[in-house]
């Protein structure tokens, strides 16, 4: 008889609870590596058959002695990074004991700007003008040619981490005095005035399963760096917008060579000339409760189809989703605990319990619905609850 297929799964963070869960109602043997910060957080224990705690900002050589170690009384068979942040670990895990996944060169599709702007740029899909920060003439001569504004962008953090917005050539050399031999982790882009979408998909063996377009209200970035509510919605799915989307995200996803998991597509449609263009992609699932926002629409749990994939390989099939709509309107909030219960719409499926955040996520049959509620929200958020802080320098907020 075969034994289970035993997955580790690392993260520095708290997510992926359902991942581990249904991982285990598969029958497969789970395993958990995490900070030791994390140690008195929410995780599945009863799914879990241990749990390991490691200190923060290990080197990939001491990641690979400790699970190495481990190696030699728990058999591994998957390697899962539950977060972005451990990504590069477990792909040189995977390499480094011959575990089946996404090996080192795949990653960097996924994690490094520079690499997958290169790859859909050579795919035929459209990006902004951008270069790398490496050779100082070339940087001249594409501040000349490339009109500002430009953003200098971090080559592998998520979301809009250490972003930072130029508007003149001279603004470029100080920030890269400062950045010192850090400079090439870094890319020079085109800044392009638009509103933002992202595409949540499920690929199984290299096929595109499941795609779900949605639109941000605030781009990301703005809300990062500005302040301000955060929202996203699923598209319409007959609509123009959503067939032009799932049209370059699906060449793009092809091209970066994903044969199998999850993934966070973002693009942006250009005010200037109505294109969209791609921005980044990861293979994760995407933050700020957007899986909830793609479960509350179509009954998809993407942590949970996640698992299944890992766990059933070429026997994975997908469930049939619901073809329903979704947002989500989410701030910090003044209030440590704050009170929804004003907001009372029968489309409202649930209120986010998380200190010092005030969310809401809706569902209609109808697209148009969900954004007339997410509007009016976050006019309201913004007197209710809406409070800021700084941008992280190096984390994600979640």
């Amino acid at each position: 008889m075969a034994e289970p297929l035993s997955i580790l799964c690392i993260t520095s963070y708290e997510k992926g609870q359902e991942f581990m869960r249904e991982a285990r109602r598969l029958g497969g043997r789970v395993f958990l590596i995490t900070i030791e910060k994390r140690r008195d957080s929410d995780w599945p224990r009863e799914s879990l058959d241990d749990v390991f705690y490691m200190p923060e900002n290990l080197t990939i050589d001491q990641m690979i002695n400790a699970v190495s170690y481990l190696a030699r009384t728990v058999r591994i068979d998957r390697i899962v990074a539950l977060d972005e942040f451990d990504m590069e670990s477990a792909a040189a895990l995977r390499e480094h004991m011959r575990i089946p996944g996404m090996g080192a060169s795949t990653l960097r599709y996924f994690r490094d700007k520079l690499a997958m702007r290169e790859k859909a740029r050579e795919s035929g899909v459209p990006v902004p003008p951008f270069c790398p920060v490496l050779n100082y003439n070339r940087l001249r001569d594409y501040m000349a040619q490339v009109p500002p504004p430009w953003v200098l962008k971090p080559r592998s953090e998520a979301s809009a981490i250490g972003i930072k917005k130029l508007h003149h050539a001279d603004e470029l050399w100080p920030s890269l005095d400062l950045l010192g031999d850090r400079q090439s982790y870094y890319v020079l882009e085109k800044f392009l005035p638009g509103e933002v979408y992202h595409v949540d998909a499920i690929i199984s063996e290299r096929h595109i399963v499941f795609a779900e377009p949605h639109k941000y209200g605030k781009p990301p970035m703005q809300v990062s760096h500005q302040g301000g509510v955060f929202s996203t919605r699923s598209l319409d799915r007959s609509g123009t917008e959503a067939r032009e989307l799932r049209r370059a995200h699906d060449h793009l996803i092809e091209a970066l060579g994903l044969v199998r998991g999850v993934t966070h597509t973002e693009f942006i449609r250009a005010d200037a000339d109505g294109k969209f263009y791609f921005l980044e992609s990861s293979a994760r699932v995407g933050g700020a409760y957007i899986s909830d926002v793609v479960e509350a629409a179509t009954g998809i749990n993407l942590w949970r189809e996640w698992a299944r994939i890992e766990v059933l390989g070429a026997n994975y099939q997908l469930p049939a989703p619901r073809q329903e709509y979704a947002g989500i309107i989410l701030t910090l909030s003044r209030q440590e605990t704050p009170n929804t219960s004003a907001y009372t719409e029968p489309e409202i499926v649930k209120r986010l319990v998380k200190k010092h955040h005030a969310g809401l996520i809706v569902k209609s049959a109808e697209s148009q619905r969900v954004e007339s509620l997410l509007n009016s929200y976050a006019e309201r958020f913004v007197g209710d609850f809406m409070a800021s802080q700084p941008a992280p320098a190096d984390r994600p907020l979640d």
